[in-house]
């Protein structure tokens, strides 16, 4: 299977957008299809031996829409680019047709009243010239995608406007060229030259706010893209130059000095840094980078100047991972996309009808001109009844929140998963590398009662010795003596004692370094230290004892800490309501000891991964909605078999597949984000189609005349098409009200 993203033009309304799903996803060979308004694109997952990609170019056309592959640069940052251009393009484009449009609609209204009768018979013509231009300039794409409908049997947004205004426009023409028409059979011969302009005017002001919104909802993403710098200080042929950036080869030395923006990805070669990478994380402190680590293109450079080797470039770096992935992320649908989807498909033919009905009643019970009344009530029905919020309230709200993750370090992987997200009720979290550090540190540094060392002379003793041995105990030992600047001292006769421990002569002293059974082969009793060890043990750590020159020495203890935001999280998870349980392979007693100080209290120890499936699915058949919490590669099954997966990322390495979210910042604060994000956006969501249902349910009897019998209150054309274009401009607005939500 192939997935390709095509970029579809012409397309105003959800109904629009439902029509094109529907003819792609009854294809063969189509797996899925995936239509989003907002991002004017179809994402489709197919078969290539059964249908080409320029077969599916074909049948978007077919349905009487613009498509187009795209054959320029593939990489996240071009693509963006051409995106904001023709979006800035378009915002142009509407904006100055709706200013010409409404000056025009604005002078026809104000002149009318002020003519005699004469005299208004004669600027009717001006008017029809007027409207001619308007229509054919200002309005052809209503008209010319109406018509592209129309020849496919189908019908949408631009077919309302379109016949709505013609009427309109064909009243007005023959009230001008016959006038006797109407006065024959006692009708004044009113025409609607200005709600023609107006209402095409409104309806284009509608379509430039509504451009002008959604190209704020991409914010985030565009921030990221303003990541990727234009040139880098590149060393070739023994000398510095400034390079742009498409011309870096992988393994060119580049260097960055302090206050600099970081390039490309790659490695450190020399030097010694503190880089910000907030705005791909989200985290506020900076990160100590020295030669072997990995830095990432976009990120600053605080401190110290370095010299490190390209690695990954272009569309393989890590920025443009995570643009490619929010891009992918905005164009996905989420499940309640559905429902707005079903009404869409009888939406228009609906109306239709309903204008119909409401043209019958009102010529056949109005007391006076029924037909000028029928005619206009009919026109304001097909005007007021646009599904163009409808279409605007998922996929505006998924864009938002998208880009907002973003900001946090929260990549969520599309609407489904995000309203999945919302949905979860138990929050299944790995031990190692989620609730832990996942790497040993070296916690206790015990000095035996009598004993003639201090802990740092008893530590440098240890960690000569440790020095020489493989065990991630020893490496713990040894990277904490080094941060405390202990100088490591010549060891000999060094001899590791397997299941037991080493030991080796440091500065002329030989030093026993395990448990107590190595010490008792020499006779060392560790029983001063017996109950101090038990304690460490039943916190979860390791003991290990240390004997010098035949005497008991020390006590040293290693443990996987528990992050230092931890507790903090999973207390704010149980406080959203979430039950936690923790997965892992490690024993019981080490287990329960992490649980008790991480405030879990539901743990299941000693599963391999596929125990960890078989809880998850268990958890499942008990009717909860699980997230799965891990490092989106030992933990890949239960991520999979999760309802949601969240994998813990290090901004380094984008597991893309890992699972339906990826926590930037590697801590489960993350957790806690993702899921308040997921929730306020469904809350969104609903408003959204709440606001978009409720307003036609309210709007189109209104237009229809509903108020009249009661309060002599007819809606005219134009008030309708500007509540039409309020309309999609407030859900829009209602969808971005989630970038300034505080999330902690």
């Amino acid at each position: 299977m192939a997935t390709l993203r095509i970029p579809v033009t012409g397309m105003t309304c959800a109904a629009c957008s439902a029509r094109v799903q529907r003819s792609l996803a009854k294809q063969p060979g189509v797996q899925d299809a995936s239509v989003n308004l907002l991002m004017k694109s179809a994402t489709v997952t197919y078969d290539p031996s059964a249908i080409s990609a320029d077969g599916l170019v074909q049948v978007i056309e077919d349905t009487g829409y613009g498509a187009t592959i795209t054959t320029g640069p593939d990489d996240a940052f071009a693509e963006q680019a051409s995106r904001d251009r023709a979006d800035a393009a378009e915002y142009r484009d509407l904006r100055t047709k709706a200013v010409v449009s409404g000056v025009i609609g604005a002078l026809a209204m104000a002149a009318m009243p002020l003519l005699g009768h004469g005299a208004a018979m004669r600027a009717n013509w001006v008017w029809l010239v007027a409207s001619v231009v308007v229509m054919t300039w200002a309005g052809r794409h209503f008209y010319t995608r109406a018509w592209a409908a129309l020849r496919h049997g189908t019908s949408d947004m631009n077919t309302l406007v379109a016949v709505g205004t013609l009427s309109a426009f064909a009243w007005s023409v023959v009230a001008t060229v016959a006038p006797e028409l109407f006065t024959e059979r006692g009708l004044a011969p009113d025409v609607y030259y200005e709600a023609v302009i107006l209402i095409l005017a409104f309806v284009l002001t509608g379509r430039m706010f509504e451009a002008r919104a959604t190209h704020r909802t991409a914010q985030a993403l565009r921030a990221l893209v303003a990541l990727q710098p234009r040139s880098a200080r590149v060393f070739r042929f023994g000398e510095e130059v400034d390079a742009p950036i498409d011309t870096i080869e992988p393994g060119e030395e580049i260097l960055v000095r302090p206050g600099e923006r970081i390039p490309v990805d790659g490695t450190l070669l020399d030097g010694e840094s503190a880089v910000d990478e907030s705005m791909l994380t989200g985290e506020s402190m900076p990160v100590t980078k020295r030669a072997g680590d990995r830095v990432i293109g976009g990120t600053i450079n605080r401190t110290g100047a370095f010299r490190y080797a390209a690695t990954t470039l272009g569309a393989d770096s890590v920025l443009s991972q995570i643009v490619q992935l929010m891009r992918d992320a905005q164009g996905g649908r989420a499940p309640i996309q559905h429902l707005a989807d079903r009404i869409s498909a009888v939406f228009v033919p609906t109306v239709f009808v309903l204008a119909l009905v409401t043209f019958g009643v009102w010529y056949l019970a109005a007391e006076d001109a029924p037909l000028a009344r029928a005619f206009a009530a009919a026109v304001a029905v097909l005007i007021i009844a646009c599904p163009c919020a409808m279409g605007l309230a998922v996929p505006t709200a998924v864009m938002v929140a998208s880009g907002k993750g973003a900001e946090l370090g929260v990549l969520i992987k599309g609407g489904e998963a995000l309203q999945r997200a919302a949905d979860i009720d138990t929050v299944v979290l790995d031990k190692t590398g989620t609730v832990t550090e996942g790497a040993p540190a070296l916690t206790d540094v015990l000095v035996a009662p009598g004993a003639p060392w201090s802990a740092d002379t008893l530590l440098q003793r240890v960690a000569s010795v440790e020095a020489r041995s493989e065990h991630p105990l020893a490496e713990a030992i040894v990277r904490e003596a080094r941060a405390r600047t202990l100088v490591l001292g010549d060891v000999e006769s060094f001899s590791s004692v397997t299941g037991r421990g080493a030991q080796g002569i440091v500065e002329g002293q030989a030093v026993l370094v395990g448990n107590a059974a190595l010490l008792a082969d020499w006779s060392v009793s560790a029983q001063p230290l017996e109950a101090d060890a038990a304690r460490l043990s039943a916190e979860g750590k390791t003991a290990v004892f240390v004997a010098v020159d035949g005497a008991l020495a020390g006590l040293l203890a290693v443990a996987d800490p528990l992050r230092a935001t931890s507790r903090d999280a999973i207390a704010q998870l149980e406080a959203l309501g979430l039950t936690v349980v923790m997965l892992t392979g490690d024993t019981e007693r080490t287990a329960q000891a992490i649980a008790r100080t991480a405030g879990i209290g539901r743990v299941v120890a000693g599963v391999l991964p596929a125990g960890k499936v078989a809880e998850v699915q268990r958890l499942q058949q008990e009717g909860r909605v699980v997230a799965m919490v891990g490092d989106g590669i030992n933990d890949a099954p239960a991520l999979a078999q999760a309802d949601v997966g969240m994998a813990i990322g290090s901004g380094t390495d984008i597991a893309r597949e890992a699972g339906d979210v990826v926590l930037l910042r590697g801590d489960l604060q993350g957790v806690v984000r993702a899921v308040t994000l997921a929730r306020r956006t469904m809350r969104t969501m609903r408003q959204n189609l709440f606001w978009a249902f409720i307003y036609n349910i309210i709007g189109i009897p209104i237009a229809a005349g509903v108020l009249y019998p009661a309060f002599g209150v007819q809606l005219s054309p134009v008030l309708a098409s500007a509540a039409m274009a309020f309309s999609s401009v407030s859900v829009v607005a209602n969808s971005l009200r989630l970038r300034r939500a505080t999330i902690r």
